[in-house]
C-alpha cells in the first residue's frame, strides 16, 4: 500500500498522504485462529491511554445449525466510545470479525456504530445478531452505566464480594470460581432472600448472557 501511495505521488496528481497502519494480523494456533487490530491492553496501559473493555463470547454462527464454534472477542474503547483495538480468537470466524472492526477503526465509527451495523446473516453464516454487533452492544451499555462489569484483575484486588454461580448445579459441579455460592438463574427470584443486601454482589455464568440476565 505504501508502494502505491510513493509511485501515485511520483506520477503526479492530487497528492496522497499515508495514513498509518492498524497492525491487522491474524494467526492459526493449531484448531484456532487468533487475530487482532489496533491497540492491545498492554499498549494501551504503557502509553497511559484511558480505556475500557470488554470481553464478549458468542458463536462463529448460529447456535442451531450444525457446526456452531465458541468465539472469543476483546474490544478496546476510549471512554468517549472511540474504538482503539479489538482481538478475536476462535476455531472459526475470528478472520472477518477483526476485519470488520479494522475497518469501523478506519472509518472512525464507535462502538455504537458496531451495534448498528448490518451484517449477511443466514444460520450458517453468522447470527442475527453478529458478535460484532453483540461485543458493540456490551461496550454501549458500559458507557451508558446500564451494565457494570468486573474484570478478572478487579474481581481479585476486590474483598468481601458475594460471587453468585448462576448456571446450572451440573455447570457448577465441573469447576467454578472458588468461594462462589451457586444459585441457578432460574431459582435465583426465589432465593434472593439467602443474599446478603449489605455485601456487593457478583453474577456470572459460562459465557456472560445469565448473568447479564440475572
Amino acid at each position: 500500500r505504501q508502494a502505491r501511495i510513493a509511485a501515485d505521488n511520483l506520477l503526479g496528481g492530487t497528492p496522497i498522504a499515508y495514513q498509518g497502519s492498524l497492525g491487522t494480523a491474524i494467526l492459526k494456533v493449531f484448531d484456532l485462529a487468533a487475530a487482532t487490530t489496533g491497540l492491545n491492553e498492554k499498549q494501551l496501559t504503557a502509553a497511559k491511554i484511558p480505556f475500557l473493555s470488554t470481553i464478549t463470547h458468542g458463536g462463529s454462527h448460529a447456535s442451531y445449525y450444525p457446526g456452531a464454534m465458541p468465539l472469543t472477542i476483546k474490544l478496546l474503547f476510549s471512554p468517549e466510545g472511540r474504538i482503539l483495538g479489538a482481538q478475536a480468537v476462535g476455531a472459526d470466524g475470528a478472520d472477518k470479525r477483526i476485519d470488520v472492526i479494522a475497518t469501523a477503526i478506519h472509518a472512525g465509527l464507535g462502538v455504537q456504530d458496531l451495534a448498528e451495523l448490518e451484517l449477511s446473516y443466514a444460520p450458517p453464516f453468522g447470527s442475527a445478531k453478529d458478535p460484532v454487533n453483540v461485543a458493540g452492544y456490551v461496550a454501549s451499555n458500559l458507557l451508558d452505566g446500564s451494565l457494570e462489569s468486573v474484570g478478572w484483575r478487579d474481581l481479585q484486588a476486590t474483598r468481601g464480594l458475594q460471587l453468585i454461580d448462576v448456571r446450572t448445579s451440573e455447570e457448577h459441579e465441573l469447576g467454578s470460581i472458588r468461594g462462589a455460592r451457586n444459585i441457578a438463574l432460574e431459582a435465583l427470584r426465589e432465593r434472593l432472600a439467602e443474599l446478603d443486601p449489605e455485601r456487593p454482589t457478583v453474577v456470572f455464568c459460562q459465557i456472560g448472557l445469565r448473568g447479564y440476565l440475572a
